[in-house]
C-alpha cells in the first residue's frame, strides 16, 4: 500500500465560510500542442520529464482534462499501422523515437493517474503544414496524391472526396478501439483559412459531385456535414463513453451576414468562410461539447470577448459548452471595469452569469504552466481551488454505479484509512472508475451538490483520514462515477477524528 497511497491533505477542516462557493461540475482542459516544435530534439527522457512536470503543475492549477495533440498533418505521435510518425516527435517524419515509447499511449497512463481526462486531439485535412518539408513515404500525400489539394503552402485532404472521409475515420477508430482515451477532439481546420489571392480548388469536383446543390458554399458545407456525421458515429458505434468534441473559430456568423442570428462582430466566420456549420453539428447531437475558441479580449472591436460569449451561450446550449480561453491575452490587456487588474477576473464573471457555459480550455497549456501574469496561481488560489466533477451529459447514458459497498475506517500501518469496496456493474454504464468522498462536520447538513464538500476526487477504492485527537465527529461519504461522470447514491460512515 505504501507504494500506491497518494496522501491527501483534506481541507474539510477549514471553516466552510472561508471556501470560496465553487460549482461541482466544470470542465477544466488545456491544449498541449505538438505543431509549434516544442517537443522537436527533445530525447524519450526530455519529452517525457516536460510533459510530467507540465501535467503536475496543471494538476495543481485544477485541470480535469488535457487536450493532447496526436495528429497533426496526417501523422501520428502514437503507433499507428496507418500513417507515418510526426516529424514534430523526432524531427523527422516516418522516423519513430528513440528510445522507443509511445506518447498516447504515455499520456493516457499520467493523466488518468492525475485523475485527469485525455482527449486525443487530431486535425482532420490538414495533410501537411506550411513549414514541412519532407514526407514520408507512406505518407498519402505520397501514397494517394489525387485525395490532396494545395492551398498556401499547405497541402489538405480535399473534403469532396468520400475516400478521405473514410480515411479520417478509420483513423479515429484506430485510435478510440486501441487507446483508453476520453475524447476525441477535433479544432477549427476545416477548409483552409482563406488567404489573399487563393482559390480554393475544387470547381470540378463541385461540378461532378455536387448532388444536386446549386451553391458551391452550401456544397462545401455539406461535405462537412457528411464528415462530421459519420465520425460521430464511428466513435459512438466503437466505444459509447467516448465523447467528441469540436473547437470552432469564436466567430459562427457576422451580423451583416446573418442579421437574424449572428453575433455583433466583424471578423472571419466558420459558416460563411471556413464552410462549417457548428450549430447545426451542436443541434443534430452530432458532437458531444463545443468549445469556440474566444480568445480575444473584453473590449476587442471587431470580436469582442464578452459580446461572444453571450451570444455563444444563447445559440449553443443543445450540448455542454466550454470556452476556450487565450492564457496570454487574458493577462495583457487590463480589466475595462478595474485598469489595475488584468482581465481573467472579468472574464470568470463574465462565466458566472452564463446559463450554459459551463466550462473552460486554456489555450495554451505551457503558457498557464510558466504562470504567465499570475495566471496558474489565481487558478489554484482561487477559481479552481476546489476538485470539479465533469459536466454531466446525460444524453450519452443516464445510467449511474450503483451504492459502493462495504464502506469502513481502519487503522493501518499507513494511519487511519477509510475503505469500500467498488458495486458489481452489467456493462460500462454502471462501472465505477472513480469515487467522490464528501465530509461533514458535525451539525452539518449532508449535502453532496455543492464542491465545498468534496475532499477528495480518487480511481482507489480508499483515501487516508486526517486523524488528528479523535475528538471531533464527522460524516464521510463515498459516491461512485462511471466514464462520463454519472453519480450514483451515497454511502455514509461516521467517523471520529
Amino acid at each position: 500500500m505504501k507504494q500506491i497511497f497518494v496522501f491527501l491533505i483534506l481541507s474539510f477542516l477549514i471553516p466552510a465560510n472561508l471556501i470560496q462557493a465553487q460549482v461541482k461540475r466544470e470542465f477544466r482542459g488545456a491544449w498541449i500542442q505538438c505543431v509549434n516544435g516544442q517537443f522537436i530534439g527533445m530525447s524519450t527522457q526530455e519529452m517525457q520529464k516536460t510533459l510530467a512536470y507540465q501535467l503536475d503543475e496543471l494538476q495543481k492549477d485544477g485541470c480535469n482534462a488535457i487536450f493532447f495533440q496526436v495528429r497533426p498533418e496526417c501523422d501520428a505521435l502514437y503507433e499507428s499501422r496507418i500513417e507515418p510518425w510526426s516529424r514534430f516527435l523526432t524531427g523527422r517524419q516516418g522516423v519513430a523515437p528513440s528510445p522507443y515509447w509511445d506518447p498516447l499511449a504515455w499520456m493516457i497512463e499520467q493523466c488518468h493517474k492525475r485523475n485527469m481526462e485525455l482527449h486525443a486531439w487530431i486535425n482532420p485535412y490538414r495533410a501537411k503544414t506550411k513549414f514541412t518539408r519532407e514526407l514520408a513515404g507512406n505518407h498519402i500525400a505520397k501514397t494517394n496524391p489525387e485525395l490532396v489539394f494545395q492551398y498556401d503552402g499547405l497541402l489538405l485532404l480535399n473534403p469532396a472526396y468520400r475516400k478521405n472521409r473514410d480515411h479520417i475515420c478509420r483513423v479515429v477508430l484506430d485510435i478510440v478501439t486501441r487507446y483508453d482515451v476520453d475524447g476525441l477532439h477535433i479544432d477549427d481546420y476545416f477548409y483552409p483559412y482563406p488567404a489573399a489571392g487563393q482559390q480554393i480548388p475544387d470547381a470540378d469536383d463541385f461540378r461532378r459531385y455536387s448532388n444536386g446543390i446549386a451553391d458551391i458554399r452550401d456544397w462545401r458545407r455539406y461535405n462537412v456535414d457528411l464528415f462530421m456525421e459519420q465520425l460521430s458515429k464511428t466513435i459512438r458505434n466503437a466505444k459509447p463513453w467516448v465523447k467528441f468534441g469540436v473547437s470552432p473559430f469564436g466567430i459562427y456568423r457576422n451580423k451583416k451576414s446573418d442579421p437574424k442570428n449572428g453575433s455583433d462582430t466583424n471578423g472571419l466566420q466558420n459558416y460563411d468562410d471556413l464552410y462549417a456549420d457548428v450549430l447545426k453539428w451542436v443541434n443534430n447531437g452530432w458532437v458531444d461539447y463545443c468549445v469556440p475558441q474566444i480568445y480575444w479580449q473584453i473590449g476587442h472591436k471587431a470580436a469582442d470577448y464578452a459580446t461572444l460569449i453571450r451570444w455563444w451561450d444563447k445559440h449553443c446550449g443543445n450540448r455542454p459548452l466550454f470556452i476556450g480561453e487565450d492564457v496570454e491575452r487574458t493577462v495583457k490587456f487590463a480589466d475595462p471595469a478595474n485598469p489595475n487588474a488584468h482581465q481573467l477576473d472579468a472574464k470568470m464573471r463574465l462565466h458566472r452569469e452564463m446559463k450554459h457555459a459551463n466550462g473552460h480550455v486554456l489555450w495554451y497549456a505551457k503558457a498557464a504552466v510558466d504562470n504567465v501574469g499570475n495566471y496558474g496561481t489565481l487558478l489554484r488560489t482561487k477559481y479552481w481551488k476546489k476538485p470539479a466533477l465533469m459536466p454531466e451529459m446525460k444524453f450519452i447514458s443516464k445510467n449511474a454505479p450503483k451504492k459502493v459497498k462495504s464502506l469502513k475506517s481502519v487503522w493501518t500501518s499507513d494511519g487511519y484509512m477509510l475503505f469500500w469496496t467498488a458495486p458489481k456493474s452489467k456493462d460500462w454504464s454502471t462501472e465505477a472508475t472513480k469515487y467522490v468522498v464528501y465530509a461533514f462536520k458535525k451539525g452539518s447538513k449532508i449535502d453532496t451538490s455543492s464542491a465545498a464538500n468534496i475532499v477528495a476526487v480518487t480511481s482507489n477504492t480508499f483515501v487516508k483520514l486526517n486523524y488528528i485527537h479523535g475528538k471531533e465527529n464527522y460524516t464521510f461519504v463515498v459516491t461512485p462515477l462511471n466514464r462520463i461522470h454519472n453519480e450514483g447514491k451515497a454511502a455514509k460512515k461516521k467517523v471520529k477524528l
